[in-house]
């Protein structure tokens, strides 16, 4: 089948992601991709860069964000296609998240270390640029400690062990995310915030990844849909088939925004390929609705 959309995907901008949005347009064209979009975590600074690289390449750039947010506390990843960025409204998002970070990232490191290791700033900011620490950063720095080679917690993580496909973000879900270990709260806008914030910008709210952030609690879906997104992330490397039949069928009742994303990384999730999106239908139903919907040119 015919592979030409990914819709989601992160560039350096976002703290867990390895390349700039320069290289990831030039990846895409690479890869036969020709509609992209780079969703960054509460981020646009890469926007301008990677639409004018697009142009280049021939390839049809929407302009993206994926914003954390949260619903009856449930954390929720909501992408915003086709928004204006000219504007303080995102910038202010960003800083927000910035400052809570780092003072989470403190926090982070002293929980690690609770479980047995003995790490430092310093291993850590060979790899930050801005001083904020994410999961994936402690299992790099962990995983390839020589101190810890036999350590039982990291087992699971090396080659052959049961969490192996995607070390480092498998360490981040195990021991970082909410209700974990070394989980620090950040403080993130609610889901009817944010879908204003999308819609004052003249954007599209799409529900990023479902299977995964509504693991556990499908039913809230049908409330999303009330409270106003309007389309819904249903191909995902996230989703089995059973995944992805439920969502495509709650999406097409729904008169919802059918999109597909790999979530690429980079090193962070090195089991995902860009442009892999586990797409079922043909993309060009796709791309039919995001022309329908505006977000793409009608040629």
């Amino acid at each position: 089948m015919n592979k030409f959309i990914d819709l989601h995907m992160h560039s350096l901008y976002s703290d867990d992601g390895e390349f700039s949005p320069s290289e990831l347009v030039r990846k895409c064209k690479d890869k036969g991709i020709r509609i992209m979009a780079i969703a960054d975590h509460n981020s646009v600074r890469g926007v301008h860069e990677a639409k004018e690289v697009a142009k280049t390449h021939g390839i049809q750039y929407i302009t993206g964000i994926e914003i954390d947010c949260t619903y009856k506390a449930i954390n929720l990843h909501i992408l915003g296609y086709g928004i204006d960025t000219t504007g303080e409204d995102f910038i202010k998002i960003e800083e927000n998240v910035i400052q809570q970070e780092l003072k989470s990232s403190r926090k982070k490191l002293e929980l690690t270390n609770q479980l047995g290791f003995n790490i430092h700033q310093e291993d850590l900011d060979k790899l930050s640029s801005n001083g904020i620490y994410t999961g994936e950063m402690f299992a790099e720095v962990l995983l390839n400690d020589v101190r810890y080679r036999e350590n039982e917690l990291l087992k699971p993580y090396r080659r052959e062990g049961i969490r192996s496909d995607n070390p480092y973000v498998n360490f981040y879900w195990d021991y970082y995310a909410k209700d974990k270990p070394c989980y620090k709260e950040i403080i993130y806008p609610t889901l009817e915030e944010t879908l204003g914030l999308i819609k004052k910008n003249g954007g599209v709210a799409v529900l990023a990844h479902p299977g995964q952030n509504l693991k556990g609690h499908y039913e809230v879906f049908d409330e999303l849909v009330t409270k106003g997104i309007q389309g819904v992330e249903v191909f995902s490397n996230y989703h089995d088939e059973e995944t992805i039949r439920f969502f495509l069928d709650k999406g097409k009742s729904s008169h919802l925004l059918i999109t597909c994303g790999s979530d690429y990384h980079g090193k962070t999730k090195s089991a995902i390929e860009l442009g892999e999106t586990r797409c079922t239908i043909n993309e060009y139903e796709i791309e039919q609705q995001l022309k329908q919907i505006g977000l793409i040119k009608k040629y």
